[in-house]
C-alpha cells in the first residue's frame, strides 16, 4: 500500500490553456488497460526536457534528443506504457521514429516536431502494429471537448502507469503580473528509481509565458530540485524522461531569467509541483511501508551531503531496518562512512532519528535508549537527520524501506 498517499480527483486537476490530451487503449500492456497517451500543444508553446544519464538509453529518449536538437518546435507528446522499447537495437529506434512519422501525418506536422516515450519492460521490441492502430483513438480521444475538471490529465496519469498503484497528478494556482497561471503535472513510477536526473516519466505543463532558450534551464532545475532528489532502489532506468511544457497562453510578459522576480515565482509553483510528483513516487514506491527523509547538514559543499545522503538511503542494510522498525543505526553510520568523503572525520558526526538523538562526536549518546530509536522507526514517516560537522552546505534525499513485496512484485514483474 502507498505510504500515506491517495489517488489524485479530477476535479482537483486544472486543464492547462494549449495543451489537448487523449487516452487509449491500443492492447500493448498484457492486462486491459489504457496505455497509449498522446499530448497535444498548441503553435508557440515552449518544451524543455532532461532524460536519463543510463548510457543504454532507450529508443525513445534517443529520438527526443534528436528532435529536441532539431529545433522544429515540438508540438505533440507519445507515450505508450507496457514496452520499453529499451535494449532493442536499430529495430527499436525505426519503431519509435515510425510512431512519431505517425503521429505526426496525422496532425499535419514535421516528424520532428513530435517526440516519443515508453516504458514498460526493457529488452522486448515494441508492438509496433497495436501502437499504431491505438493512435487514431487516442487522438479522437484528445478532439472531446475540453472541461473545466483534470479529466483527461487524470486519464494521462493512468494511462502512464505499470507498477504504480495510484496515479501521480497534481496542479498548481499562482499569479505572473498579476495575472493568473496554471501548472499541472503528472508522473509514474515505482521502482527502478534513482533517476539522476529526473523521473522514470513525468510531464509538467503550464500556461505561463516563458522565452524558449529557457525552457532547458528551467526543466533542470526543477529536476534538481525534486527527482534528482528521489531513490526507491537505487537503479537509474534506461527510459528516464522529465518534459516541462509552457504554452505562454496566460499572458504574462515572456520571462527570460528564472533568477528574475517573476523567474523566481513561476520556478517556486512549479518546484511545488514537481516536487509532490517525486514524493509521489517514493510514496508508491515497490513494497514501500514508509516514506524517509535523509537530511544532511554540515558539508563542506552540497556534493559531499549528497554522497552521504545516497549512500544512507541506497543501502539495502539501512532500508531493510527501517521495514523491521530495528534500530540497528550503526547501518547508517556504516553507509556514511564509505560514502566517498575521503577525508572525513567521524568524530565530527551527530545523527538524529525524528526527534532522538542517536550519535553525537561520531559515537552513541549515553543517553539514547534502544526503545526510543524503535519507537520513531515505526513511524510511516521518519526523517533521519545527519551532521558532518565540516561546514554550512545541506541536501535532503527522500526514499522509502525495503519489504519482503519489493521482492515480489520485481520477481513477478513480466508474468
Amino acid at each position: 500500500m502507498p505510504v500515506q498517499l491517495t489517488a489524485p480527483l479530477a476535479q482537483d486537476l486544472l486543464p492547462i490553456a494549449g495543451v489537448r490530451i487523449g487516452v487509449a487503449e491500443a492492447g500493448i500492456r498484457k492486462a486491459h488497460r489504457k496505455d497509449l497517451t498522446v499530448f497535444l500543444l498548441d503553435e508557440g508553446s515552449a518544451v524543455g526536457a532532461v532524460f536519463t544519464q543510463n548510457r543504454y538509453a532507450a529508443a525513445p529518449v534517443q529520438v527526443c534528443r534528436e528532435h529536441l536538437a532539431a529545433g522544429q518546435g515540438i508540438r505533440a507528446l507519445v507515450i505508450n506504457t507496457g514496452n520499453a522499447n529499451a535494449g532493442t537495437g536499430q529495430s527499436g529506434l525505426s519503431h519509435a521514429r515510425q510512431t512519431c512519422t505517425a503521429l505526426a501525418r496525422s496532425l499535419g506536422l514535421h516528424h520532428e516536431q513530435v517526440l516519443p516515450f515508453s516504458t514498460g519492460v526493457i529488452m522486448e521490441p515494441l508492438p509496433l502494429d497495436r501502437l499504431l492502430a491505438g493512435l487514431p483513438m487516442a487522438l479522437s480521444d484528445a478532439a472531446q471537448p475540453q472541461t473545466e475538471t483534470g479529466d483527461q490529465w487524470l486519464g494521462a496519469a493512468q494511462g502512464i502507469m505499470t507498477t504504480d498503484t495510484l496515479p501521480k497528478a497534481c496542479s498548481q494556482r499562482f499569479e505572473l503580473d498579476g495575472r493568473p497561471v496554471r501548472a499541472t503535472g503528472i508522473a509514474k513510477g515505482a521502482g527502478m528509481i534513482r533517476p539522476n536526473m529526473a523521473t522514470m516519466l513525468g510531464f509538467l505543463a503550464t500556461d505561463a509565458c516563458v522565452t524558449p532558450a529557457l525552457m532547458d534551464t528551467l526543466a533542470r532545475r526543477l529536476a534538481d530540485a525534486s527527482f534528482n532528489r528521489v531513490t526507491v532502489d537505487g537503479d537509474t532506468s534506461t527510459n528516464d524522461s522529465f518534459v516541462v511544457v509552457a504554452t505562454g497562453q496566460a499572458g504574462n510578459a515572456p520571462i527570460t531569467d528564472l533568477d528574475s522576480p517573476a523567474g523566481q515565482v513561476l520556478l517556486n509553483a512549479l518546484t511545488m509541483v514537481a516536487r509532490q510528483l517525486a514524493h509521489a513516487i517514493v510514496r508508491d514506491g515497490e513494497g514501500a511501508t514508509k516514506f524517509i527523509t535523509v537530511q544532511v547538514e554540515g558539508g563542506r559543499d552540497n556534493a559531499e551531503c549528497l554522497l552521504a545522503a545516497y549512500a544512507v538511503a541506497h543501502s539495502p542494510l539501512v532500508k531493510t531496518a527501517f521495514f523491521a522498525s530495528d534500530p540497528n543505526l550503526g547501518r547508517i553510520l556504516a553507509a556514511v562512512g564509505y560514502a566517498g568523503i575521503h577525508d572525513l572525520d567521524v568524530n565530527g558526526i551527530d545523527l538524529h532519528l525524528g526527534d532522538v538523538h542517536v550519535v553525537k562526536a561520531g559515537g552513541r549518546l549515553p543517553e539514547y535508549k534502544e526503545e526510543d530509536g524503535q519507537r520513531a522507526m515505526k513511524a510511516a514517516e521518519i526523517v533521519v537527520r545527519i551532521g558532518l560537522g565540516r561546514g554550512t552546505a545541506t541536501e535532503t534525499v527522500w526514499t522509502c524501506d525495503f519489504s519482503h513485496d519489493y521482492v515480489t512484485i520485481n520477481a513477478d514483474y513480466r508474468s
